[in-house]
């Protein structure tokens, strides 16, 4: 096999060469395409609620540095709800994604949309059984704060912790609260609850609704919910936009990260030292990992045995890097697999296997549409492909597959085996590395685990 590295390996170009900055609007819009899979939401779903809040912001007259705050909070908005999905799983018994798409259009103030949402979502097929899940379930959420608490304090923590100022964080926190006090996490009322946040609280389910249903039902639903879930103001002032008003084109192109980045209303810059890329990583890598119970450090213990690998292998300093970010950030695909199939206790269906292996093409598509990661993204849309062709997504083999991708897929393996899972303990390392040692040449580059095998020898620490 070739060790030469092509471009589709690191990120040797003008990054390194010199000062360059990048536009953080580009690159949060299009990692934002990742929270839209996690919550069942069309492509877009977050920078189209950023487009709309940030035009209402601007007819309330929002001063600028708040519209800022406003942008990025909206297109972060989800970034803590993979922490609320092994709940909800868990209390359903079903898939999660399909219940977030689906609530985000329920009136959860309103007993006659709750009940029938949960006894459509219950996974229970006997008619007697289910009628007693939906009434457990419904009683658990009535409540059980649980599930906002862990979207909006988390996502709170993970925007406070990539940089933002105090206000876009404080968006998150108070994201689902009502004007009637009804909301949650806290329950605040009126005017106690932060105006921006009155502003993304509306623009989150009314994206959902004109999605949905087009604009006619989403001021249907706003003038419905005027005075309960919504500031009376917001609501007249989304209510006041004209039909031929171009936000609206613009929202039908929010598909297209590039158009959210573009609109952003003060566009930030990263420096050239790459920390806050760094940073970018590590947080979506927290918020892959905590999809599933059994996965807390999963993300981030691939990027450490792949980097301990590759400095075995001769990798400079700039290739440890970009092979670092590959690792944190080479499950992001997995936001659109539903938890119920990540944490089966037992045997994948064939249609669950197909599901799982739609995670690499994902990673693959996220990544490619940040400029500041597509050349990190072959690899680490590769993780899961095999020397002898029988991976997947590609089924590439061989000089096929970037040696980023071989020493992370020996990685990943790797701690996949030694990490609990929902059907076994972790096992011991020996005899981890005799199943693996066994796909040498078939699945797993044999330079890669020859390194981690020495690295192991040399005091390299188990993590879980």
């Amino acid at each position: 096999m070739s060790d030469g590295h092509s471009r589709t390996e690191h990120t040797g170009n003008a990054t390194d060469a010199g000062p360059q900055q990048v536009q953080l609007s580009e690159i949060v819009s299009a990692l934002s395409h990742a929270l839209d899979l996690t919550e069942g939401q069309p492509e877009g779903h977050a920078g189209r609620t950023s487009l709309l809040g940030i035009h209402i912001a601007g007819l309330l007259g929002v001063a600028d540095e708040d519209v800022s705050s406003l942008y990025y909070a909206l297109l972060l908005k989800d970034s803590g709800c993979s922490s609320s999905a092994v709940r909800m799983s868990r209390l359903f018994g079903t898939d999660d994604i399909e219940l977030k798409r689906v609530g985000k259009l329920i009136d959860w103030t309103r007993a006659s949309e709750v009940l029938p949402y949960v006894s459509r979502g219950v996974g229970v097929r006997n008619p007697l059984l289910r009628a007693r899940k939906t009434l457990q379930v419904a009683m658990e959420l009535a409540r059980n704060d649980g599930l906002v608490d862990a979207r909006c304090h988390r996502g709170a923590q993970i925007v406070a912790e990539l940089g933002f100022p105090p206000a876009a964080a404080e968006v998150v926190r108070s994201l689902d609260e009502h004007w009637d006090g009804k909301g949650k996490p806290v329950g605040l009322c009126g005017e106690d609850i932060p105006r921006l946040a009155r502003i993304a609280c509306l623009c989150q389910t009314a994206e959902v609704f004109i999605t949905s249903f087009g604009r006619d039902e989403a001021r249907a639903m706003a003038s419905k919910r005027r005075g309960r879930w919504f500031d009376p103001e917001v609501v007249d002032a989304f209510l006041a936009i004209p039909d031929d008003d171009p936000l609206w084109e613009q929202l039908e192109d929010a598909h297209d990260p590039n158009v959210v980045a573009d609109s952003s209303p003060a566009p930030l810059l990263l420096p050239s030292d790459h920390s806050r890329l760094d940073h970018i990583a590590e947080a979506f890598a927290q918020v892959v990992d905590a999809k599933s119970a059994f996965t807390a450090t999963h993300s981030r213990n691939v990027a450490a045995y792949a980097v301990t690998i590759a400095r075995l292998m001769g990798y400079d300093a700039r290739q440890l890097r970009d092979l670092r970010r590959a690792g944190l950030l080479h499950d992001i695909g997995k936001l659109g697999v539903s938890t119920a199939i990540l944490d089966k206790p037992g045997r994948l269906t064939d249609a669950e296997r197909d599901v799982i292996a739609t995670h690499p093409r994902h990673t693959l598509e996220i990544l490619s549409r940040v400029r500041a990661f597509e050349d990190i993204a072959p690899a680490a849309g590769a993780h899961h492909e095999k020397l002898d062709g029988t991976g997947y997504h590609r089924g590439l083999r061989e000089d096929e597959i970037v040696r980023d991708a071989r020493i992370l897929a020996a990685a990943d393996v790797f701690d996949a085996l030694t990490a609990d899972r929902p059907y076994r303990d972790g096992m011991p390392v020996d005899v981890a590395l005799g199943i693996m040692r066994a796909e040498v040449g078939s699945a797993l580059c044999p330079e890669a685990f020859a390194a981690l095998e020495a690295s192991l020898s040399g005091g390299m620490r188990l993590l879980r």
